[in-house]
């Protein structure tokens, strides 16, 4: 088992069990490791301690996030994006796909994939020339099944493995230390307009906070479409980078989410410990 997947399932552990308070013991008992080397190992990967992840992983945190994020969407617009993240996902380009593209049904274009281990669980990454076409967790799906959907979407384009070509996606999103050289990401997606404007809304909701579905619509200026907003929503053809685990119901559940509830609570855990202001250092 390597480091990715040994901290995957000690997340997925954590999300289980919440409820239990596991110990430290317990966890790392999980993931077959002495307490501490589990620590060090997830503190490295997950930039926090698990007692730390642990707190924050209930329910109610949601409802929390929520409350802080009014109007967040609408302060999103005014203020831009550019200082508000240390990390690289708030400097992602969305393109979408033109319609005369979308008529020649991915003639001519040629796609790559990869599958890497991340802390979150192993991802099935697929891109253009032009950038990221689908990222997904391979909780419930095959490679075969994703594979599928991937020549479904592009009928006509031509696919090929490769880790080296579908790396950096991986980098520029885990790695801080690499994100940097790699400049901003882009993505290449196939939508309606109204799927891609949800998308577009979606990237200026900040790393560790939350939208509700309503919140979504009325900035779209359609505040009745809140329905609509969750189907796009379920559309979204590259997680993490579309962040679509940034939006709950406005009671502060959670929500749908193409991989799973455990999975979603686990992203938006994960995600709010990355920017937690750092401790202070005390003498």
């Amino acid at each position: 088992m390597s480091d990715y997947e040994r901290i995957a399932s000690a997340m997925d552990y954590l999300v289980d069990r919440a409820m239990d308070q596991p110990s430290l013991e317990q966890i790392a008992a999980h993931v077959h490791l002495s307490p501490y080397h589990f620590q060090r190992l997830f503190c490295r990967w997950a930039g926090t301690t698990p007692k730390r992840f642990l707190q924050v992983l209930t329910l109610e945190r949601g409802k929390v996030l929520l409350e802080n994020s009014h109007s967040l969407l609408e302060v999103s617009h005014e203020l831009g994006l550019s200082g508000s993240s240390r990390l690289h996902d708030h400097f992602v380009q969305l393109e979408a796909v033109t319609p005369g593209e979308y008529k020649s049904r991915g003639k001519q274009v040629h796609i790559e994939y990869g599958v890497h281990s991340t802390p979150l669980g192993p991802m099935f990454v697929a891109v253009t020339r032009r950038g990221v076409c689908q990222a997904e967790f391979m909780d419930f799906n095959r490679l075969e099944e994703l594979l599928e959907n991937l020549q479904t979407a592009w009928p006509l384009g031509s696919i090929s493995e490769s880790l080296l070509s579908t790396r950096y996606v991986i980098d520029a999103f885990f790695n801080s230390d690499t994100a940097s050289k790699h400049g901003p990401l882009s993505l290449h997606v196939t939508g309606t307009n109204f799927q891609v404007a949800v998308w577009r809304a979606l990237l200026k909701i900040p790393p560790g906070a939350v939208a509700s579905y309503g919140q979504v619509a009325k900035a779209l200026g359609a505040p009745k479409a809140a329905r609509a907003v969750g189907n796009a929503i379920g559309a979204n053809p590259v997680a993490l980078l579309i962040p679509c685990h940034r939006v709950i119901q406005q009671s502060g559940a959670l929500g749908g989410y193409r991989w799973g509830p455990a999975k979603k609570l686990m992203v938006q855990t994960w995600e709010k410990m990355r920017h937690e202001p750092a401790a202070p250092q005390h003498s």
